[in-house]
């Protein structure tokens, strides 16, 4: 009876039986896995090297890339490995972990871009006080509860779910999560159901409240503003706007379907939607960030030009050039 409720392995049954396909598919993930990590270390190194980057909402990007890496070394190696494997079996103390990594880095993207929207809040509607409030001071207190009160969040959630006595060991996904393994409870769990939406409350639904709220107040704070203010508002909060609205479709993508009948939806397409969350932000925010800030973009052509001198052009007017744009 104990092993029927407390099974040792549970079973990921979403991986497809593609045969030699399998190998491609490695290769694939392997690739965008190895771009994830070089291009989040690039942007990362770039922050710290340079001081002239050593700014609030340069910290804060540097935060969001290794929070990037953190979340793809949670899901990629044992991914990888499944890819190759005939069975999926995976162990409850690694399922257990997984889950806590997974959503950990979900739930810090949502709280490091709100803390981002505040400092470009800040930096637009209080402009004369900026340094002011955002001092390092402040950039370390914001930075500790936006990493702090997810992590006690996803600790109570998997301490519940630990608990709860099991009926099976089938997940029907790629990876683990904590909704899956709740519905093979055998017992109720209204509580469970209670104590998940008051997290997800606190976690995701207050913070991206926020970041609406802070986003209305520039609009309001620019409307009355010229052109070349709003250019410049634009150019400083467009990457930020970008990273919020991928975040937010491949995250609800996510939570839509695990709420789903899975059996109905062509596997292909549930893999897909399930994956967007991790995958699909840690691969666009450097490329968003590197390619639409003009700092950024400097420092980065600077590097390039440091391994690659070209004969028609000089890496002085190079950065020049791309500076102007």
């Amino acid at each position: 009876m104990e092993n029927s409720t407390l099974p040792f392995y549970f079973n990921l049954t979403m991986f497809m039986n593609i045969g030699h396909y399998r190998y491609l598919a490695f290769v694939f993930c392997l690739m965008i896995y190895g771009f994830i990590v070089f291009a989040n270390v690039a942007m990362i190194c770039i922050i710290v090297h340079e001081r002239t980057l050593h700014e609030p909402m340069y910290i804060f990007i540097a935060f969001l890339s290794v929070n990037s890496l953190y979340g793809s070394t949670g899901f990629f190696p044992r991914f990888l490995m499944d890819l190759l494997s005939d069975t999926h079996f995976i162990s409850r103390p690694a399922c257990l972990t997984q889950i806590y990594v997974i959503y950990t880095y979900a739930s810090y993207e949502v709280t490091i871009l709100s803390i981002m929207a505040y400092d470009r809040y800040a930096a637009v509607c209080h402009p004369l006080h900026y340094h002011r409030k955002m001092t390092y001071k402040t950039v370390y207190i914001l930075t500790f509860f936006a990493l702090v009160c997810p992590a006690c969040n996803l600790t109570v959630t998997i301490n519940m779910v630990v608990r709860l006595p099991l009926c099976g060991n089938i997940i029907q996904k790629v990876y683990c999560a904590s909704w899956n393994i709740v519905k093979l409870s055998c017992v109720t769990t209204a509580v469970n159901s209670i104590v998940a939406m008051l997290g997800a409350i606190a976690v995701a639904f207050l913070p991206f409240a926020f970041i609406l709220y802070t986003y209305l107040r520039i609009v309001i704070a620019c409307w009355k503003k010229s052109s070349e203010v709003r250019g410049k508002v634009l150019q400083s909060c467009l990457p930020h706007v970008i990273s919020f609205v991928i975040y937010s479709i491949t995250s609800f993508s996510d939570t839509a379907l695990s709420r789903q009948n899975l059996d109905k939806i062509n596997p292909f397409v549930a893999v897909f939607l399930s994956l967007e969350f991790i995958v699909i932000p840690p691969v666009l925010n450097p490329l968003v960030y590197g390619l639409k800030l003009p700092e950024i973009r400097r420092h980065i052509v600077k590097m390039l030009c440091l391994k690659i001198q070209t004969k028609r052009i000089s890496c002085r007017a190079l950065i020049k050039l791309i500076s102007l744009h």
